[in-house]
């Protein structure tokens, strides 16, 4: 199929996938507008604070990180679900008031199940009593009120066999533990998960807040860094072989190696996240795994630019999925696609500080990714190491095909466009032939400033990038003194369909006249 031709089909396909989450007032209106402009969540700001008779953020069990400004908005009413599964009832207003005493209907609110809401009180208990209830009734909310601040462990809010369509409205604030013992000895891959459900929706006004500082201290000691790291050399051109290691504080504990994901989703269908801020987590912040019908709109991510491994939104073996509308600061990718993942579509996102929006890294360990009927447009970044990227690891196999990345506005962008086969977060990696293959790659009206390098296509020997397709692309230096390297370019073949600035003549232009060949298990 021409480049042009996916593009096409994508675009018919998208905004398919956009009608379905598209509230049914509204049916027929597109929901966002071209220019508009929205302040990322800044990661600096203090926590809010609480009303008489409620403890202080100063004194949570276990210390505390530093926290962002308040992400405020209305808590929208969540959209209609996509299929796969039944058309789900009409979606109930949120932030209804539930009685003083017990419970009435199908809201469950965790105070009257023995939440004190001090922000220093385990409240793990009520947060699973509440849930348990709500479970055995459809459409039902379990609601975390506002002007409360909760600590809340390690926690599971789990099907399969609670009723569908449960809303948990989430307007107060919810803090992580901070003791390495809650997290037992190796430490835990999530610290909220919703797993095997039919139609659940997060929303509202509050805010999770995973307190990562304690864990991003030690993983300045062990954790991997990103393989993009080594494009970027330091403008002076020296840099220290072996630079000073942090001293971590002999007072602190340290925490276990396996760090949480904030807030996880697996195995479930029909899946809403909106209106939250979910901020400073161990590790990444919202993950979805093996989901089908996942909406994210209008929602925040923040964490320091420096926090390591803090990925914004994960995806992985998911499809059918929406992200529009949302504000995303961390110390990782904003977006990470993962294997597994078909039709998703991003738009109208903030991106920055982090390092951009990533397909991958795929292929390590000489896996199998098969990734496809990718969209991301309308992104603003700033101050990210990397714009829009494809990363695969070498020995890997499988493929990325038809991937559109169109509008992307990048300012004191570092790389702004990257491809890259020969992905390593390690000090040294050894050489494979075998490579995921990649094709169907388009880029349209990428814009803005850079700081090292405009574009960076490093494809496999073996397996070249085959109908890589540059239009409306316009990379100017920050300021000339960043005007370090040219475009790179290795086994990429494809088309130019406008001049680009800055020229880009290493695009091979066609296709290469012998290219890899694939194994039947090794095709997607």
């Amino acid at each position: 199929m021409a480049v042009h031709e996916v593009g096409h089909t994508q675009n018919e396909e998208f905004t398919r996938i956009e009608n379905r989450y598209t509230t049914t007032a509204r049916r027929g209106t597109k929901h966002w507008r071209h220019g508009t402009r929205r302040t990322p969540v800044s990661a600096a700001s203090s926590m809010k604070k609480k009303p008489k008779g409620h403890g202080s953020s100063s004194h949570h069990h276990g210390g505390g990180s530093g926290s962002s400004s308040k992400h405020k908005k209305p808590a929208p009413v969540a959209p209609p679900s996509p299929s796969p599964v039944d058309q789900p009832p009409p979606p109930k207003s949120p932030g209804t008031a539930p009685p003083e005493k017990g419970y009435s209907g199908r809201t469950f609110n965790v105070m009257d199940f023995g939440a004190k809401g001090d922000g220093t009180t385990d409240d793990t208990k009520a947060f699973e009593d509440a849930w348990a209830a709500a479970c055995k009734a459809e459409a039902s909310t379990v609601l975390v009120p506002g002007e409360y601040e909760f600590f809340v462990g390690p926690i599971s809010f789990s099907g399969p066999n609670c009723q569908p369509d449960i809303t948990f409205q989430l307007d107060g604030t919810i803090y992580a533990p901070t003791e390495p013992k809650v997290w037992g000895s190796r430490g835990l891959l999530w610290w909220i998960e919703f797993t095997k459900l039919k139609g659940i929706t997060v929303q509202g006004t509050g805010t999770i807040d995973g307190r990562g500082s304690v864990w991003w201290e030690d993983a300045m000691f062990d954790g991997p860094v990103d393989g993009e790291t080594k494009l970027i050399v330091p403008l002076n051109d020296t840099a220290e072989e072996n630079p000073p290691m942090p001293v971590r504080s002999e007072l602190s504990a340290k925490m276990p190696t396996i760090k949480p994901t904030a807030l996880r989703f697996y195995g479930s269908f029909n899946v809403t996240v909106t209106g939250i801020t979910i901020r400073n987590s161990p590790q990444c912040h919202l993950k979805f795994d093996n989901c089908i019908g996942v909406a994210v709109h209008d929602m925040a991510v923040s964490s320091p630019g420096d926090s390591p491994n803090t990925d914004g939104i994960h995806l992985q073996n998911s499809k059918d999925v929406l992200i529009r509308g949302t504000d995303l600061a961390c110390g990782d990718d904003c977006i990470s696609i993962q294997t597994g993942c078909s039709n998703v579509y991003i738009h109208n996102v903030n991106c920055g500080p982090g390092h951009g929006i990533s397909i991958g890294s795929l292929g390590r360990d000489n896996t199998k990714a098969c990734v496809s009927n990718i969209t991301v447009r309308d992104v603003n970044m700033h101050n990210t190491m990397n714009g829009v990227r494809i990363k695969t690891w070498q020995g890997g196999s499988g493929s990325v095909q038809g991937v559109m990345f169109s509008n992307i506005q990048v300012s004191e962008v570092q790389l702004p466009i990257v491809i890259d086969q020969y992905y390593c977060d390690k000090s040294k990696c050894s050489n494979q032939s075998s490579a995921v293959a990649l094709s169907g790659i388009t880029y349209e009206r990428i814009r803005g400033t850079y700081t090292v390098k405009p574009v960076h296509f490093a494809c496999s020997d073996k397996m070249p990038c085959l109908d890589v397709t540059l239009n409306a692309i316009q990379l100017k230096p920050l300021q000339q003194r960043y005007h370090l390297y040219e475009p790179f370019c290795w086994q990429t073949f494809g088309l130019l369909s406008t001049p680009t600035v800055p020229p880009i003549g290493c695009l091979q232009i066609g296709k290469p006249p012998k290219n890899g060949v694939q194994s039947d298990h090794d095709y997607c």
